[in-house]
């Protein structure tokens, strides 16, 4: 690997510390020059104490948003952007050509991929047209005939992080529901073991490795809890899912279900970093690494399935603590 100044941008950090740390003990592990940046629009990001700089920017939705993603991408010589939250996946690869002219790559799959993901309704589509088994979505003259069976699951349809979604076990919580959740959908209730695949691709679409992980305990939609499973089935399921995918790029995580009689069935694709993804980390699936080699123009050639099964992730909160004026010290203003 040539030495080269590798200067990541992370957005919307947030919590995302292990993450964070992940990449700069593997640009001091490889004696590589580079720094991590961070930014969110919260003054109280924890990521802000593990990143060499952090950027306080406005909202994503905000019309001054990428202007000041594209200002501090210029004054910090960012190679790459790796954006944290689905609310902004769209948004960064509808304005891709923005930052390729600045020269600065994007972590971010093609437009119609995240169009796709973005919206349940439109991935279950996705789903259907392309013989992936997936759990069925109810229209309205089913449910208006009540052609379904409880349990079912009900949640939004522009849903993150699992937020809003409910098992349903009778008629009267349906209906009350389905009135107090926005735009909602309603879904077949699974039974089996939940897992959530982290699979690592480069810029040109070639996968170099699939990591199933067994939930085991989820807070706020997020694992809590997981350990990692080399089931080559659900590897090999999720291969051909991913190989249908248009313009995937970077990490894609893939939520699905093993049913009892080992069928694999999908509900989500999410084309971003899970909050999971330190377990994965952990087990040997470099994906820090594999992404700088990205940077430098290296392709994925082969696949890596070397990590290791088995290995248990149980998180637990820390803290830090500190007085404001030092906060105040490390966040940078736009």
């Amino acid at each position: 690997m040539q030495e080269n100044m590798i200067n990541i941008l992370f957005t919307s950090s947030g919590r995302r510390v292990s993450l964070i740390k992940k990449f700069k003990e593997t640009l001091s592990e490889k004696k590589l020059t580079g720094k991590i940046i961070t930014v969110d629009f919260k003054g109280t990001a924890p990521s802000a104490f593990f990143s060499d700089k952090h950027y306080l920017v406005p909202r994503v939705m905000e019309k001054n948003y990428l202007n000041e993603l594209i200002r501090i991408c210029q004054l910090e010589k960012i190679k790459l952007v790796i954006p944290l939250i689905d609310t902004e996946l769209e948004l960064l690869s509808n304005n891709r050509k923005l930052f390729d002219d600045i020269g600065v790559d994007l972590l971010v799959s093609s437009c119609i991929l995240n169009e796709i993901t973005s919206n349940k309704t439109k991935t279950y589509k996705f789903f259907l047209e392309n013989s992936i088994s997936s759990p069925k979505v109810y229209s309205e003259i089913e449910l208006s005939k009540k052609e379904y069976n409880f349990p079912v699951i009900i949640k939004p349809t522009n849903g993150s992080s699992s937020e809003g979604v409910i098992k349903i076990n009778n008629q009267k919580e349906l209906e009350f529901f389905i009135d107090y959740i926005p735009d909602a959908m309603v879904q077949e209730y699974v039974n089996g073991d939940e897992y959530t695949v982290d699979v690592m691709l480069d810029f040109k679409g070639n996968i170099k490795t699939i990591v199933p992980r067994k939930r085991l305990e989820t807070r706020s939609g997020e694992v809590s809890k997981g350990v990692t499973k080399k089931d080559f089935h659900i590897i090999s399921e999720v291969e051909k899912v991913v190989k249908k995918l248009p313009g995937a790029i970077g990490c894609i995580t893939l939520q699905c279900f093993k049913k009892m009689d080992g069928e694999i069935t999908f509900i989500e694709i999410n084309p971003r970093f899970g909050g999971g993804i330190p377990l994965s980390i952990e087990a040997g699936a470099n994906f820090p690494l594999w992404i700088i080699e990205m940077c430098l123009g290296n392709s994925f050639k082969e696949h890596d399935f070397s990590w290791k099964e088995n290995l248990t992730m149980l998180r637990f909160d820390e803290a830090i603590f500190t007085e404001s004026i030092s906060y105040e010290d490390k966040c940078i203003s736009v």
